[in-house]
């Protein structure tokens, strides 16, 4: 069965180092959630910036100019993330600005009791967010039950015949996907948001965030 050797593979990961390396990524979510609404903010900021662009750059850019999305005017923050090497500069700094008015909702949205509240609310208010990317805020700030449906998953899954790599990512279909996910977490005793890492290391042989 295509799924039996993705779930072999990930047991394997389970019993070896890289379990460690899962659990405290996962506690730094977690500690996240306890944080400020501007420590919020700069997480949503941080998943604004890695749609269509590497996450890894945009953890650097974080580090270096994360206090910018909270103080700058737009212009002044799109020259920062064109000197910062961002994909999408203007448009990006665009998204983040029109984003500040909801920054002081998100304690509010976050202790929504219906996960698909609080994504959807999300997807509608925020500018340059789209279910991949609220999924990614709300699991890095300790929510467990979002699956981030990137490219890399997308490749991981159609590589083991679980899927046919789709087109369009469309709603339905990330809610497709997303159950697909909720059932190996099952069978392999994980959280969504721990699965998403393990797949992450197969495909990559990183674990970011």
């Amino acid at each position: 069965m295509p799924m039996d050797e993705l779930i072999n593979k990930i047991e394997k990961l389970k019993q070896s180092e890289i379990n460690k390396v899962v659990e405290k990524r996962i506690q730094e979510f977690k500690n996240l959630n306890k944080k400020s609404t501007d420590e919020l903010f700069k997480e949503l900021c941080f998943c604004i910036l890695t749609a269509n662009f590497s996450a890894e750059k945009s953890i650097r850019i974080q580090d270096e100019i994360g206090e910018c999305f909270l103080t700058d005017s737009r212009n002044s923050l799109a020259k920062k993330l064109k000197n910062h090497g961002h994909r999408f500069p203007n448009m990006r700094a665009t998204y983040i600005s029109d984003s500040l008015k909801c920054k002081n909702k998100l304690n509010e949205i976050v202790q929504f009791k219906n996960n698909n509240e609080k994504r959807d609310w999300i997807v509608k208010n925020v500018k340059g967010i789209g279910y991949k990317e609220s999924s990614h805020f709300l699991r890095n700030i300790g929510f467990d039950n979002y699956a981030i449906i990137d490219f890399h998953i997308i490749d991981i899954l159609t590589n083991h015949n679980l899927i046919k790599k789709p087109k369009y990512l469309t709603k339905k279909k990330y809610l497709e996907i997303e159950n697909l996910l909720r059932e190996i977490a099952r069978k392999t005793d994980l959280t969504l948001a721990e699965l998403d890492l393990y797949l992450w290391y197969i495909e990559t042989g990183k674990i970011l965030k």
